[in-house]
């Protein structure tokens, strides 16, 4: 097949249009230089080039992409922008919020100042701060006026990315901040605190001699079990009616800190390396029967009635461990230590499936899309003023942080798989930029011929002087450290590029456990300010 005869079939099958488009932007966003790549926002690039070449895909591919991509970023930001808004010293979200608002007045004044339009000026914002949300907030709030925003959005992005990848790793340099000493010397209580870790334990406490193990109380440390004990020269999963002898080895799971205290409490820490069948005495349970939902590990009994211990329990994505208090919920996964036959029994006894564990509830997705389309279309207006709706970017979006929170709503469930929601995600943004780039292309070199170095100027401010306040600001005002500081402003830019840059530097995860505490409220804010910004403009 010639050129000619492909660009005829581009332009006669929108279809085959719009996975080529997708396919040339990925592989164009695949191209890494010193450690940058465009990614999925490549395929925005492509998209412009087959506008301007008069190339169309398929009408509605971009309202789909929209919905599915906003509903699955809430999904997955819900679990954490909620605390980070309540959380105990939310500084960080602080710092998210300065730096937004800082890049939206620098747009708005920028704007006003070189009469640009609010589409194009959209753009900039949302591209000079990495906010894929952002651009199809604008995007959907403009509607048919929208086609400067992708525009606006390709010329400040290439920046946006290098410009906070550069400040992070020169500053550090400038200022002469030796980043591995500071990740040495931080305080890692919290870390430690938090990590799951098995131990081996030697019971020498007199008191405990002949007591039954699983009436000791060791379940209601606040995450700590004991799992198995040493038998016949292997440890084997713990039964209801092991007693503490003197000398017996146990094996506890748990948090650091509680595991610290249950070996005070049972004796001492024990050097020895003894090998557990973990393949054939481990198992993860899904629970799908309901009755099970509801009640607590004390009231189930696992190990009294089935012969299992519950070490861990993973919920909405995240993995804690229990104890006796805490409550058991449909679709936790359980993993659970016992003998094959007992964990066959306790399986079916919380109605176990093995395909399920990983599948996705699409009743309950389309439930919530459902739902977040019908929340983004209800008008809100205060008395004498315009109604103002969420539209299809607000509505899902606020929808899926809800769910993202409580976990469930009456019968949806506010949980998609990590692969399933960022191959959703994924695939929503791709078909977003297809459309948003091909909707621009037809009209980018007259924009660029008008508006050209301005914008690129515009793009450039409103990439580095939210920089420029914030890093002050972090260090004089809030006190945080530049470890610290630094998570805070990548979260702050929604730049993880920036973000890979500093773990590349450093092992810590201070800047990590700092990025996201500040992305979730970064990524809401500035959908909001793109709101704002077009009803400023417009």
């Amino acid at each position: 097949m010639n050129l000619e005869a492909l660009h005829s079939l581009l332009l006669e099958q929108p279809l085959v249009a719009l996975f080529a488009i997708i396919a040339t932007g990925l592989l164009l966003g695949n191209i890494t230089i010193k450690g940058i790549n465009l990614g999925s926002s490549g395929v925005l690039f492509s998209a412009l080039v087959a506008g301007h070449l008069g190339y169309s895909i398929p009408g509605g591919v971009g309202t789909l992409g929209l919905v599915l991509f906003v509903y699955c970023v809430g999904i997955g930001a819900g679990g954490r922008f909620f605390a980070s808004v309540a959380r105990e010293g939310a500084t960080l979200a602080k710092l998210a919020l300065v730096i937004v608002a800082t890049g939206g007045a620098i747009t708005w004044a920028g704007a006003t100042l070189f009469d640009i339009p609010a589409d194009l000026a959209t753009g900039i914002f949302a591209g000079a701060l990495t906010s894929t949300p952002a651009l199809a907030a604008a995007t959907e709030g403009l509607k048919e006026s929208a086609s400067g925003v992708s525009i606006g959005y390709g010329i400040a992005y290439p920046f946006g990315v290098i410009g906070v990848v550069l400040f992070v790793q020169l500053l550090p340099r400038i200022l002469k901040h030796d980043l591995e000493a500071i990740a040495e010397t931080h305080a890692a209580k919290d870390e430690a605190e938090d990590r799951v870790e098995n131990v081996l334990v030697e019971v020498t406490n007199s008191n405990l001699i002949g007591k039954k193990i699983a009436d000791a109380g060791i379940a209601n440390f606040n995450a700590c079990q004991v799992s198995r004990v040493f038998k016949d020269e292997q440890l084997v999963p713990l039964s209801y009616d092991d007693v503490f002898s003197q000398g017996q080895l146990l094996l506890l799971v748990g948090r650091s800190k509680e595991i610290a205290i249950a070996i005070d409490y049972l004796g001492h820490r024990s050097e020895r390396h003894l090998l557990k069948d973990v393949e054939n005495e481990r198992q993860q349970l899904l629970v799908t029967i309901r009755r099970v939902a509801g009640q607590t590990i004390r009231d189930l009994g696992p190990l009294k009635n089935y012969g299992v211990v519950i070490t861990r329990i993973t919920r909405l994505g995240l993995t804690f461990v229990p104890n006796a208090s805490t409550i058991i919920e449909v679709n936790d996964q359980l993993t659970s230590v016992g003998r094959t036959d007992d964990l066959k029994v306790f399986a079916k006894a919380v109605g176990h499936r093995s395909n399920a564990i990983d599948a996705t509830d699409l009743l309950s997705l389309s439930a919530g899309l459902t739902l977040g389309i019908i929340v983004g279309l209800i008008p809100i207006g205060l008395p004498n003023s315009t109604p103002i709706t969420l539209g299809l970017a607000g509505g899902p979006l606020l929808v899926a942080l809800i769910l993202g929170h409580f976990g469930r709503v009456g019968r949806i469930v506010g949980h998609i798989p990590r692969p399933t929601r960022l191959l959703l995600q994924e695939l929503g943004l791709v078909f977003f930029l297809a459309n948003a780039g091909v909707r621009g292309g037809g009209s980018m070199i007259a924009t660029l011929q008008e508006y050209g170095p301005v914008l690129f100027g515009l793009g450039v401010c409103v990439s580095t002087l939210p920089l420029m306040v914030a890093w002050p600001l972090a260090r004089k005002f809030f006190k945080l450290d530049p470890l610290q500081a630094l998570g805070g402003i990548c979260g702050g830019m929604t730049s993880t590029p920036a973000l890979g840059a500093i773990t590349a530097k450093s092992d810590s995860q201070v800047p990590v456990v700092s990025y996201v505490s500040a992305y979730p409220i970064a990524l809401i804010v500035m959908i909001i300010i793109a709101k704002i910004l077009i009803g400023l403009l417009a």
